[in-house]
């Protein structure tokens, strides 16, 4: 009898659940290690889109991702006025096969953490591990973990492979790129909440309003109260700022309102009441928007980065998670298809290092964004027509080409 290869994912969040569940699928026993001690449905809302909703669907969780999902019917831009610049339908209702969700990251992680759970065994997630160094030994990998508050060492484990899907400050990266310094700041700050409201536009759209140095984006995330006709509004306030970025991130922190509900005052269109969303928020957290350069190299031997660890991008465009596990579908595939592990991890990283580096560049330009930022300088006072503006093929070739980057155009 063959052995079975052993993975172990550093990282228990959305790209290293996922990457788990397929690498199952593909015969491999996997170990999850996740620094915190206990896993909780933190964060707030994200989209994903049809081309990762198709792989999570053949994972078997479909039924479970309607549950917690609302299915996005329609993405909307707008000025700084209120006034619409582009719309087009989303998911099922642009005639895509697979919905495109808008889900809590925390839900969508509890989801996926409890498929590991019963499809790998209770022991296959290792909470409080800490990665701290790691070795390779001709075709094995050696990793070394602590507890994160304690500093108590607690052993050694071994695999055929390591994948460091440890987020954007991934130990792993910082090995392999130990100059490359703190992520990136755009000079953006996002503030983030939820807010239960009316429901607005068509009960399942999502918007945007504003430009790039002043934006911000809501959509609803919770199918209940959508039963009962209320919405349970995610949102998401962006302001440029000068000087550095401030301190790391933290999901439990609450962010005092008045640092940004000054600049939306005047945000009330009429069909979204921005200063009230944001006052009637019980919480906001504050992040700073950032992403790394895209790198020449994520394998190494049998060590390989996916998701954030591997691409950290700016939240433009609702990415990331999708990226993260279209990461993990491409890694599974390898791994099932290639004759070694040297080989299956190079083919992963051909398949993805080139197509994820392009999203991060076009990111970093607004992607399809950038029809508000377009608008914003040719019409800074407001517009009565809009084609006088920015014409429709304009509209059209940004929507489209940044599809085609990000693998989701509908063809495909």
């Amino acid at each position: 009898m063959v052995e079975k290869r052993k993975a172990m994912i550093a990282g228990g969040g959305i790209g290293g659940l996922t990457a788990a569940l397929k690498l199952h699928e593909a015969g491999v026993s996997v170990q999850v290690f996740e620094s915190v001690r206990e896993i909780k449905a933190l964060g707030v809302g994200i989209n994903v889109q049809p081309h990762a909703i198709k792989i999570l669907s053949e994972l078997g969780l479909a039924d479970e991702l309607k549950q917690i999902g609302v299915e996005t019917a329609d993405l909307s831009y707008y000025n700084k006025f209120g006034k619409l610049i582009w719309q087009e339908p989303r998911g099922m209702n642009a005639g895509y096969r697979y919905p495109q969700y808008s889900i809590h990251r925390g839900e969508l992680q509890m989801l996926l953490l409890n498929a590991v759970k019963e499809r790998l065994g209770e022991d296959s997630i290792k909470t409080g591990h800490q990665l701290i160094s790691f070795q390779r030994h001709s075709d094995i990998v050696e990793a070394h973990f602590e507890d994160k508050k304690t500093g108590e060492k607690l052993g050694s484990y071994t695999a055929d492979m390591l994948i460091a899907a440890d987020g954007i400050h991934s130990t792993i990266r910082k090995f392999y790129y130990p100059n490359e310094g703190e992520p990136i700041f755009s000079n953006r700050i996002l503030w983030r909440g939820i807010t239960e409201g009316e429901p607005f536009l068509t009960g399942k759209s999502m918007v945007m309003a504003g430009h790039q140095n002043q934006k911000f984006v809501a959509y609803p995330i919770s199918p209940q109260a959508e039963k009962t006709g209320h919405s349970v509004i995610n949102w998401i306030a962006e302001l440029w700022v000068d000087g550095d970025a401030p301190s790391k991130a933290d999901w439990n922190k609450k962010i005092d309102k008045s640092k940004f509900a000054p600049d939306f005052a005047s945000w009330d269109f009429g069909w979204l009441n921005v200063p009230q969303l944001i006052d009637e928020a019980e919480a906001v957290f504050e992040f700073p928007m950032v992403d790394r350069d895209p790198l020449p190299q994520w394998t190494f031997g049998r060590v390989t980065l996916l998701g954030d660890a591997a691409h950290p991008m700016y939240p433009i465009g609702s990415n990331g998670a999708s990226q993260a596990i279209i990461d993990a579908e491409e890694l599974g595939l390898a791994v099932q298809k290639e004759a070694s592990l040297d080989a299956a991890l190079q083919a992963y990283e051909s398949a993805r290092l080139t197509p994820t580096a392009n999203i991060v560049k076009s990111n970093r330009k607004n992607g399809p964004d950038s029809v508000m930022q377009i608008v914003e300088e040719r019409a800074p006072n407001g517009f009565n027509a809009l084609h006088d503006v920015i014409s429709q093929q304009e509209l059209e070739d940004i929507a489209n080409q940044y599809k085609k980057i990000t693998g989701f155009d509908r063809a495909r």
